[in-house]
């Protein structure tokens, strides 16, 4: 089967799986083009509730596929177009109105950190290895790139991460604030499907807003008297008095999402 971005529904959870197994789920630039529409259509379906992003067998991935990437930024041109398109597929995970999961076994390096730190959520088995150990390749991060991970983790760890090019253990990488937690790989699949169920058990209006007002906070101007107003925009929806309602009642409530 050739390489692509494969994606699966169960309820109200996608799943959505890099599929290049024989190069650790390197992503080519057929891939980034196709990760980038799958989540744009996830972003448009107001019945999801979640996205696991993952990548098959014992990998998450292992960055950019290095066959193809000598030929595609061989002139300065050729490199800018290629990392608009790595720019759109980061972008469309990082704007997505759901929240996203980043399950992490093996090689998370290079591209694939970029797109697990893109991820709201990122849960990792212990034989997981995070790093951007691509001085050893002489080029650099696209700084566009080099934001997200840069957010997450402080230029202290990025340092240690682009300087040194360690590839850090999943211990390492929780400690240093990359992960949001760790356990046995045994353990990978089942810690994320209930995360993900977890999330999608909440008024998903409630999850994107949440979203929304953490990306809103961590622009350095102040709120604005009609945003704040806004934020109490739950008030007219029905998830809110079915919550409510739910907790008077001593029962699980059943949002849907309106």
């Amino acid at each position: 089967m050739a390489a692509d971005i494969l994606s699966a529904r169960d309820g109200g959870i996608l799943t959505v799986t890099l599929f290049n197994p024989d190069k650790f789920n390197a992503l080519d630039a057929a891939m980034w083009q196709r990760l980038a529409e799958v989540f744009a259509a996830a972003d448009g379906d107001d019945t999801l509730r979640c996205v696991i992003v993952r990548g098959a067998g014992a990998a998450f991935a292992a960055g950019g596929d290095l066959d193809e990437m000598h030929a595609l930024r061989a002139t300065v041109e050729g490199a800018l177009d290629y990392h608009r398109r790595v720019g759109a597929a980061l972008a469309a995970i990082r704007h997505c109105r759901h929240p996203v999961v980043a399950q992490i076994i093996g090689p998370c390096v290079g591209g694939g950190l970029e797109i697990a730190c893109a991820c709201d959520l990122r849960i990792a088995g212990a034989s997981a290895r995070l790093g951007a150990p691509i001085n050893k390749l002489g080029f650099s991060m696209y700084p566009d790139e080099l934001a997200d991970l840069l957010a997450l983790a402080g230029a202290a760890v990025v340092k240690e991460l682009l300087l040194e090019g360690r590839l850090l253990t999943a211990q390492e990488a929780y400690e240093k604030g990359l992960l949001t937690r760790v356990v046995a790989d045994e353990q990978l699949a089942a810690e994320t499907r209930a995360t993900a169920e977890r999330i999608a058990a909440g008024a998903p209006l409630v999850a994107r807003w949440h979203k929304q007002w953490i990306a809103r906070l961590q622009r350095d101007t102040p709120l604005s008297d009609d945003e704040r107003r806004a934020s109490f925009a739950f008030l007219d929806s029905n998830d809110y008095a079915i919550g409510m309602a739910a907790f008077h009642a001593k029962q699980p409530p059943r949002f849907t999402g309106r």
